[in-house]
């Protein structure tokens, strides 16, 4: 995990302010590439000798994946700096080398670059092999390379990482990294290439959510293929000690049990004292027999922190302000133990027909899923960022997704009862039926931070949204 940022002009001086606005997300060191030359370092004090350029890349990395000592860019024929994880990379670096591909490190973010090389050098276009190189990479990412004369950038197809442009020619990860700069912050919808050049700014979609539809699966191929799916999955996404953001409920306690096969798992979940969640995490986590780290946080430490918050989501919205309470104390927790990665639930809701809106209007599934980079993903990626955790969410994963587009709305929602076929995948896996037959509040209410945001706005005078408009402009100086 990392920001990346760059873009063309006089970038020198842009590209410094940008690392220091957003270093929070790549404490462990930083790489600038210009047209210039190239700098590498774990010093931040050195970011006055970036070299001068018309065209810049820049990497803040929080190591998770490879060598700790190697710092992107990456540079070859391309130049190339990536925000995320794939999870299949060493079969991709394996497929690579059988056919001649040298690396020079053993981090992940390098076999991206190494596989657009390879396909453009077997006769694809660039804009064609950045498509297909789409369809070979499980994983999350948000990735900019440049062939010194533009810059190109492009997110997975789902858009679990985040990442903006501005019309002006620059980019990064997160808004107020732009904002620092002077710049407008658009989001790259997932699956979008965008290609700048010197006065222009261009948007061609490449890969999604229609073109991941298989045929309609029956139920027995349907039930089958999540059964594979989903360990796989959560297997890919651990690391030798891993975090699950925890609430007790289906989809965080099916990824609890299929990631302690794999790692030495530890629950985190936040909550206010006597809330739901809290409750219920306790109660769940005796029956899994796994540790459970709480945090129980109080009105005055909410009120404490809501700026923090707001500085992460980059948005007044009240309601993602409540429901980053939880992921901020939660993922606050993690941290302070040493804990980087931490698996979360999202998805699943919009995948299997989770919400009770579903039971009237269906169709907004789809809708639900597309609409969830920016609207859910972000912020979760920014809290956790913020606290130098990395989300994972394993039931994004494409496999995961495919299997679920192919699922008929009948085999989601049966007689009323949501997320039907996910609660048998769970009963087939080993979850025990209390668990698996659990229906939960959403995260804002099962951990009361809905209400103790209700009494904080109160005494100001003010509703949840006008505390959330008033929180963003105090914290980005707005107007």
């Amino acid at each position: 995990m990392c920001l990346i940022a760059g873009g063309i002009g006089d970038v020198r001086e842009r590209l410094i302010k940008m690392a220091l606005a957003g270093k929070h997300r790549g404490p462990d060191g930083f790489g600038v590439w210009t047209d210039g030359g190239v700098l590498k370092s774990d010093d931040f004090a050195k970011l006055d000798e970036i070299p001068e350029g018309r065209i810049g890349l820049l990497q803040c990395r929080l190591a998770m994946t490879g060598s700790k000592e190697f710092i992107q860019p990456f540079v070859n024929e391309l130049a190339l700096v990536h925000n995320g994880e794939i999870y299949n990379h060493l079969q991709i670096r394996a497929f690579l080398e059988g056919r001649g591909v040298s690396f020079e490190s053993d981090v992940d973010s390098e076999v991206i670059l190494r596989l657009i090389e390879f396909l453009r050098g077997r006769g694809l276009s660039l804009l064609r092999a950045v498509r297909e190189a789409m369809r070979w990479l499980e994983g999350d990412y948000a990735v900019a390379f440049s062939d010194d004369e533009k810059i190109y950038l492009f997110r997975d197809p789902i858009g679990i990482r985040p990442l903006y442009f501005s019309p002006n020619g620059f980019f990064a990860s997160e808004k107020k990294v732009l904002w620092a700069i002077g710049e407008e912050a658009v989001p790259i919808e997932p699956g979008n290439l965008v290609t700048i050049s010197r006065g222009s700014v261009e948007v061609r979609r490449l890969l999604s959510v229609e073109d991941l539809k298989p045929g309609t699966f029956a139920a027995e191929r349907a039930l089958s293929s999540l059964v594979k799916t989903i360990p796989h999955s959560v297997r890919l996404r651990c690391g030798r000690r891993t975090g699950v953001l925890f609430s007790g409920g289906l989809d965080s306690s099916l990824i609890a049990l299929l990631a302690s096969k794999h790692s030495d798992v530890v629950l985190y979940t936040a909550g206010a004292e006597g809330s739901q969640d809290l409750e219920w995490a306790r109660k769940v986590s005796d029956i899994l027999g796994l540790e459970l780290r709480e945090y129980i946080f109080t009105e005055e430490e909410v009120e404490e922190a809501l700026k923090r918050i707001v500085f992460a989501i980059e948005e007044p919205n009240a309601m993602n302000l409540a429901i980053g309470v939880p992921l901020y104390f939660a993922t606050l927790l993690a941290g302070r133990d040493g804990v980087k990665v931490l698996l979360s639930g999202q998805g699943a809701d919009e995948l299997f027909g989770g919400y009770a809106k579903y039971l009237e209007r269906p169709e907004l599934m789809e809708e639900d899923i597309k609409a969830m980079a920016e609207r859910n993903l972000a912020r979760d990626d920014k809290i956790a960022m913020l606290n130098g955790v990395e989300g994972r969410f394993p039931y994004l994963a494409l496999p995961v997704v495919t299997t679920a587009l192919g699922i008929p709305v009948k085999l989601k929602i049966r007689d009323g009862h949501r997320k039907f076929i996910l609660r048998k995948a769970a009963e087939k896996l080993g979850l025990p039926g209390e668990v698996v037959e659990r229906e939960k509040k959403a995260a804002q209410y099962g951990s009361g931070a809905q209400r103790i945001i209700k009494r904080i706005g109160k005494r100001r005078g003010l509703t949840p949204r006008e505390l959330a408009e008033t929180l963003f402009r105090e914290v980005f100086h707005s107007s």
